[in-house]
């Protein structure tokens, strides 16, 4: 498991994270991502369409990698393997998920907030983690405290993460890529502006 989730996050740095509720809205701000140099999509299961769009996404742009995000059931969990989803977001990690994750042996990266969770994780053989909600609980300080302890524990930070300080988490060896919707504004996608998601997308790239 760890191999293919490495697999999937080689080249990424970044992570948009989107929330979607139409057809229109899914294709247009996944292309312009794409586009701009962003292959790799979290989509959150924070809507009923969010199923939905991860199978459009997967049929109308193949080239894109797409993952389920908000995943916080076992259900849910099978639900986003049916819709065809490469890899699975958890913002935490119940022991009925990590049964789940493991039984599957689908990419899953679930989510830690704490030192013991992030130990219960390791037990169950998860060493690629999210770390959320990341500003909120430390953020770079907290990650630069566990390398110590935990070297062979990578994190996926989310939560508060922007343009102006998403560099600093990605310079930090513990960590692996970065989340966050600063790329897809919510005013930008209701008024469809793709080009400048775009630009967005090609300015987090580069990261």
């Amino acid at each position: 498991m760890i191999n293919k989730i490495d697999d999937i996050f080689k080249n990424i740095n970044v992570i948009p994270i989107l929330s979607l509720d139409n057809l229109d809205d899914t294709i247009g701000v996944a292309k312009a991502l794409v586009n701009g140099g962003l292959n790799v999509l979290e989509v959150t299961l924070r809507t009923d369409y969010a199923l939905q769009a991860i199978k459009e996404l997967k049929s109308a742009i193949p080239e894109a990698t797409i993952g389920a995000g908000t995943v916080t059931t076992a259900i849910q969990f099978e639900n986003a393997i049916k819709a065809n989803a490469d890899f699975i977001f958890s913002p935490g990690s119940t022991k009925e998920l990590l049964e789940v994750a493991n039984e599957s042996n689908f990419p899953t990266i679930p989510g830690v907030a704490t030192i013991s969770e992030a130990m219960t994780a390791l037990d169950s053989g998860f060493n690629r983690l999210k770390l959320f909600p990341a500003e909120a609980i430390g953020g770079i300080d907290f990650l630069k405290a566990v390398i110590g302890p935990f070297p062979e524990l990578k994190f996926c930070p989310t939560g508060g993460i922007s343009l102006d300080n998403a560099s600093k988490y990605l310079s930090l060896g513990n960590v692996f890529c970065v989340g966050g919707s600063w790329i897809t504004p919510k005013e930008l996608i209701k008024s469809k502006e793709w080009n400048k998601i775009q630009l967005l997308a090609s300015e987090s790239s580069g990261l």
